[in-house]
């Protein structure tokens, strides 16, 4: 058997948040700050796996259906969040990306959103994608509205086409996906980029996950044998 690339990409959906707050006997917002606090640690940890992407789903498209009070909570926790710890990711060598429907968010969030990719963009060691207001479905929309507007023949459009035209063109599809919170299914989540991926589903609450499962992580992929069809 051939042996598996080392994990260069990976996924998180980081689920549980509110139920691991509920199981804390705190607020519901609490556990999203909880969670935003492990998001820096992952970051960290996957620098010292040697992954060299990290890509996570902060918020979907589906996400804006929740209380005006819980929205707001989570754009204020990215925006504070951001103003303070972008520093602390230029020193880590972090490159910043943001991908979704960054058009949908406050005018004064994407001035910030664009400042920190600007800030971070020669960094190396880790490239990390926020989606946020992010849907694979939607994103798929935009890249054939895309190509449409750019009047690409039919015959023309290949797999490589579509892929420039996604939210992460230029990216390579991530290796593995991981959801925590014991639920199994991607909802929406890098739909295309998906397709070859593995899969892994855990049953800590995002807040709880630490250094040590995403070592057992990636043992796990390790183990596992790549085939792509073949």
């Amino acid at each position: 058997m051939s042996q598996n690339k080392p994990l260069g990409h990976l996924g998180i959906i980081m689920d549980g948040n509110r139920r691991w707050a509920k199981n804390q006997g705190l607020p519901a917002l609490e556990g999203h700050r909880r969670g935003y606090d492990k998001l820096k640690k992952a970051a960290s940890w996957c620098i010292k796996k040697n992954i060299k992407i990290l890509t996570v789903y902060a918020f979907s498209t589906e996400n804006w259906n929740r209380s005006e009070k819980e929205v707001s909570y989570l754009m204020n926790l990215l925006r504070t969040g951001l103003l303070r710890d972008v520093k602390e990711l230029g020193e880590k060598g972090v490159k910043v990306k943001f991908i979704g429907q960054i058009s949908r968010l406050d005018k004064d969030l994407q001035r910030l959103i664009k400042d920190v990719e600007a800030q971070t963009r020669a960094n190396k060691k880790l490239l990390f994608q926020v989606a946020i207001s992010y849907g694979g479905r939607p994103e798929l929309i935009f890249a054939v509205q895309k190509i449409v507007r750019q009047k690409i023949r039919p015959e023309k459009i290949t797999e490589k086409v579509i892929a420039a035209h996604l939210w992460t063109a230029g990216v390579a599809d991530p290796d593995l996906i991981v959801r925590t919170s014991g639920e199994q299914r991607l909802s929406n989540f890098l739909t295309w980029q998906s397709a070859y991926s593995e899969l892994m589903f855990i049953e800590k609450h995002w807040p709880d996950f630490d250094e040590s499962d995403l070592n057992k992580i990636v043992v796990e992929y390790n183990k596992r044998q790549r085939r792509f069809g073949v």
